[in-house]
């Protein structure tokens, strides 16, 4: 078994950027972000749709695929503008290899701290079952590809154990919250891959979305795990060396960079494999002892096994909210 190298596009423009993927013939990976359209009718910037005429270039590709945009999506908007019923009629509109669960990613600087990474757990388990239940109505569930989230490797085996009667083996998982992560240490990328290969059945195998080039030597190891990682990070590379230049960085300019990127990255997968030790898992969280903490913190819980079952929607959890409920379960803890 291999690493499959999928390119990761800005978007479906006809052009060099597109049309170099089709010379590579590098499978090519889109995100819901690239699709979309905007408008300014009403005075401000608001989602308008998708840009479903784009879909007809990816023709001559290898193969695409089809991202959430997770990340982006909490870190310019503040969460997704557009509805899961969208993103699933999105993914229905072309025949894509895979197209990922929408998720809820838990970087730092999305997720400030342990709760909200808690809180964004729940809510990617949510939107994992939503998807399916709206894959179904589509009749493309056999191309969802679930996606995991967690800051710790324990965070996506919480993930993992939702969503186990969908598991089985041949069946594909995406590992979300990578592209910023460490490759070393107790939650470095090596630490959850690990982790990971341990705990889930013969036969599964992941995505890791955003993987480090740098990180492939120490994936090798694990290719009987790992089915594919992506990464736009060409187009980093390209708009750097565009600024050493003093040049426009054109699409050709940024083509030119991915080729010369999808090469750099086979050489790392022909390299030899490197192995890091093994690393304890960070301890859990200590419960909180102040009553009022304990209580915001039995809220919480509370609130996200209510967003897991479909009780309650994704995104509702507020700060009035918690503290409205943590309330009542103090004044219970103090006798009424």
């Amino acid at each position: 078994m291999t690493i499959e190298i999928i390119v990761g596009l800005p978007h479906l423009s006809e052009g060099s950027i597109i049309a170099q993927a089709r010379a590579l013939q590098q499978t090519a990976l889109i995100s819901a972000n690239g699709l979309s359209r905007w408008s300014e009718r009403r005075g401000w910037r608001e989602w308008a749709g998708w840009r479903l005429r784009q879909l007809q270039n990816a023709r001559g590709l290898a193969a695409l695929c089809l991202d959430s945009a997770g990340f982006v999506a909490a870190a310019r908007y503040g969460g997704f503008p557009w509805s899961l019923a969208d993103y699933v009629a999105l993914a229905a509109a072309y025949p894509f290899r895979w197209w990922a669960s929408a998720d809820y990613c838990v970087e730092g600087e999305i997720a400030r701290d342990r709760e909200e990474v808690l809180d964004r757990l729940s809510r990617t388990i949510r939107a994992n079952r939503d998807c399916r239940r709206l894959a179904e109505d589509h009749d493309i569930v056999d191309t969802l590809m679930p996606v995991i989230q967690g800051r710790q490797p324990v965070d996506y085996e919480r993930c993992i154990e939702a969503l186990w009667e969908s598991l089985t083996p041949g069946s594909l998982i995406g590992v979300g919250s990578m592209c910023r992560r460490d490759i070393h240490g107790p939650d470095g990328l090596i630490a959850v891959i690990d982790h990971l290969d341990q705990i889930l059945p013969a036969g599964v195998r992941l995505h890791a979305f955003g993987v480090k080039g740098s990180a492939l030597p120490f994936l090798l190891p694990f290719q009987h795990r790992i089915a594919s990682i992506d990464s736009q990070a060409y187009g980093v590379s390209a708009r750097q060396a565009a600024r050493r230049a003093g040049v426009s960085k054109s699409d050709h300019f940024v083509a030119v960079h991915m080729a010369r990127w999808v090469s750099a990255q086979h050489a790392q997968l022909a390299s030899r494999p490197l192995r890091l030790p093994h690393h304890r898992p960070a301890d859990p969280a200590p419960t909180p002892s102040e009553p009022w903490e304990a209580a915001i913190s039995q809220a919480r819980a509370e609130i996200r096994d209510l967003i897991e079952s479909g009780d309650l929607d994704h995104d509702e959890m507020t700060a009035p909210w918690v503290e409205q409920w943590a309330a009542d379960i103090y004044r219970e803890q103090l006798g009424g």
